[in-house]
């Protein structure tokens, strides 16, 4: 077994001071190695962006620990098995884990840490395994039913709508009976959470006032709030949430790239008047019921009741620029690399 190729690793060259350069980054190209005993090593085809990897970037304490300077840069993608020494998994497998910003991953296949299992990729399309039946499909369906608890005839808002986990989380509440409301960024996107995934309203906060479309579109109030952009439309929902009301953070994209310090709720006494519960959620913790998610999701889809949109970007030398389109809201759907084709 002789595999004479490259691998182009993007490695952390430095901690980000806001928005990341690429200066911030390291190119590195070495042989692939052959697999050792238990080993595999995977073609990567598709890398998964999400906004969570600018936090992976900061030193300090976290949920998981940083991405250490020299490391290959963390990322969640999808390949295909081209050697194996492993009688887990054999060559020609599709398999989705933790592959790294590169475009060859060779290591044990049991590794906990990058967590490799196989896909079907009869069932969906690869991307999807990175959208929908991925990380963004398994934060949006354990964060809203767990931590959200939406019952039938609630209003469930959710900010980020167009994006990986809003337009999971939107169409999961559409399923159990809620009223949804997205906030997103742009007609285009708007129209599409309305039109193509069923959402009942969808508010444009960069053609309009936010606070002005909730009452609009939230005559009765806000019972459930999947927040993944904190700042000031985290603050405007506070104004109008219903008594005991659930707010999920899932993420605060318009404070990830802050020189200064990350701007926390103005409004959060509206909790204690509200009697409300904010809480955060991390996709890690429902990891070993993953498979209860991926099951519900894939049933719907194959109904046509959710849907999966995917921005695809061609080439891992577009990596930097790509990653930085999340900030910029420049993507529509779930951020992908495609990395190569099999």
């Amino acid at each position: 077994m002789t595999i004479n190729e490259t691998n182009l690793q993007f490695r952390l060259a430095a901690r980000p001071v806001g928005m990341v350069k690429d200066s911030d980054w390291q190119q590195v190209s070495e042989p692939v190695r052959e697999p050792a005993d238990g080993e595999v090593v995977v073609k990567v085809l598709y890398l998964s962006l999400d906004p969570a990897m600018r936090g992976w970037m900061n030193e300090g304490k976290s949920y998981i620990p940083p991405v250490g300077i020299g490391e290959v840069m963390r990322a969640g993608g999808v390949g295909v098995v081209v050697a194996s020494k492993s009688p887990d998994f054999a060559v020609g497998d599709h398999v989705q884990g933790g592959t790294g910003v590169q475009r060859y991953w060779v290591g044990p296949a049991g590794d906990k840490r990058h967590g490799f299992r196989k896909v079907d990729a009869k069932l969906a399309p690869l991307p999807t395994y990175l959208n929908t039946l991925g990380m963004p499909g398994m934060t949006a369906y354990f964060g809203l039913i767990e931590s959200g608890q939406p019952k039938a005839g609630e209003t469930v808002v959710v900010s980020g709508a167009a994006g990986a986990v809003g337009q999971t989380v939107g169409q999961v509440a559409r399923q159990l009976g809620c009223r949804v409301v997205g906030i997103a960024g742009g007609k285009d996107k708007c129209d599409f959470v309305v039109n193509q995934l069923g959402f009942d309203a969808c508010i444009d906060y960069k053609g309009g006032s936010v606070k002005d479309g909730l009452k609009e579109h939230c005559p009765n109030g806000v019972d459930v709030y999947f927040d993944n952009v904190g700042g000031d439309i985290l603050d405007t929902v506070l104004t109008r949430i219903n008594m005991k009301a659930r707010i999920v953070i899932c993420g605060a994209i318009s404070q990830y790239n802050n020189t200064t310090p990350v701007k926390g709720p103005a409004n959060y006494l509206s909790l204690l008047v509200n009697r409300a519960r904010m809480e955060g959620i991390v996709v890690f913790d429902y990891a070993d019921r993953y498979h209860l998610g991926i099951a519900a999701l894939g049933q719907w889809m194959k109904e046509g009741k959710v849907k999966s949109k995917e921005d695809i970007v061609q080439g891992l030398e577009q990596f930097p620029q790509a990653l930085n389109m999340l900030f910029e809201g420049k993507n529509f759907g779930k951020l992908v690399l495609q990395v190569a084709t099999e």
